[in-house]
């Protein structure tokens, strides 16, 4: 028998639900505007453990940066009040300046003799000190262990190994029975010598393309080895496609790395700045030149700061090259 509508009207109404135990707080506290206005505690510990390092990477990065785009558009030494002088300063990088052109030449022969070689070294190192062998694990300490020593101590070593008339390396050519070189004191021979001091500290390279080795499945090498592949199927067909990721960056590694050559050139060349002639003068060592001369120079940091950014956007597009064209050599099937 069904309720008639008067019957219904006499009920006494329902009470309100009772609000759940965990039910949600209230619409003034879930009101975004009420949010926007007040952080939450591990928000705001968040912004607390950031902010030294906020703040001192506006200080001493993005600060600099805008100073220096300023200094690129004026003269000045220093001394004096900066006087703008708008574009003069790169069109008498690209006109005018001697040096600038040989410091472009030395930067890019850097380049084309350490890149390759600090590639191909420290993979073959990699490979080698991957296999199972006695004593692996001191071989690897071993050619990590210049990465770690202080820079400068070794490359003042290396000068002395170089020196034409009782360097070691002289002595050991002449016991070989082999022609001696000038090595750092001639125009040829200077930039590979410091090419040869770099490729001391190859063993940063090769840790990485070690560990990139060691991640490749040891199921595809037991399948290889089944059919019947050697070892040069296995390294250009499995280990090299899938090391591939690896190997473009460590091409961008090496290249940041030979634009940005600094240490190297200066300490050992025999002027300090670059010589014999303009033979190791790369771009780093001219912007130093610039902005720091010898001494009763007049520096000029605006004509550096225009170098420095002529060096930053050709490092920019070597990157953005090198990751645009990637794809065309790197192997990126996933492999279960």
């Amino acid at each position: 028998m069904t309720a008639t509508p008067h019957q219904q009207s006499n009920r006494p109404p329902h009470p309100p639900p009772n609000p759940a135990p965990h039910a949600s707080p209230s619409w003034s506290a879930r009101s975004p505007w009420r949010r926007r206005g007040k952080l939450g505690s591990d928000t705001r510990a968040a912004y607390a453990f950031m902010a030294p390092a906020l703040i001192g990477f506006t200080v001493f990065v993005v600060y600099p940066l805008i100073r220096s785009v300023y200094f690129a558009l004026t003269r000045y030494n220093g001394l004096t009040a900066p006087t703008f002088v708008g574009l003069d300063n790169f069109r008498r990088m690209f006109t005018t300046d001697p040096s600038f052109w040989p410091s472009v030449r030395a930067t890019l022969l850097l380049v084309v003799l350490y890149v390759p070689a600090s590639l191909v070294i420290g993979l073959a190192l990699a490979v080698f000190c991957n296999r199972r062998i006695r004593g692996v694990r001191l071989l690897r300490t071993l050619v990590y262990l210049p990465v770690v020593l202080p820079v400068v101590a070794t490359i003042t070593l290396w000068k002395f190994v170089f020196n034409p008339q009782v360097g070691l390396a002289n002595q050991v050519l002449t016991w070989l029975h082999l022609p001696t070189s000038e090595w750092l004191s001639g125009e040829g021979s200077a930039l590979p010598s410091i090419v040869i001091v770099m490729l001391w500290s190859v063993g940063s390279t090769m840790i990485i393309f070690l560990a990139a080795l060691q991640a490749v499945p040891t199921e595809l090498y037991e399948a290889a080895k089944l059919d019947g592949a050697g070892s040069g199927t296995v390294f250009f067909r499995i280990t090299l496609p899938l090391i591939s990721p690896i190997m473009v960056l460590q091409v961008v590694l090496q290249l940041v790395t030979a634009l940005q050559t600094f240490n190297q050139p200066k300490i050992l060349s025999p002027d300090n700045i670059g010589g014999p002639g303009f033979s190791t003068r790369v771009l780093m060592l001219s912007i130093y030149n610039n902005g720091f001369p010898k001494l009763g120079q007049v520096a000029d940091f605006g004509y550096a700061s225009a170098q420095v950014w002529v060096l930053f956007l050709v490092i920019v597009v070597v990157i953005a090259a090198t990751a645009r064209f990637s794809s065309i050599w790197t192997y990126s099937d996933h492999v279960s």
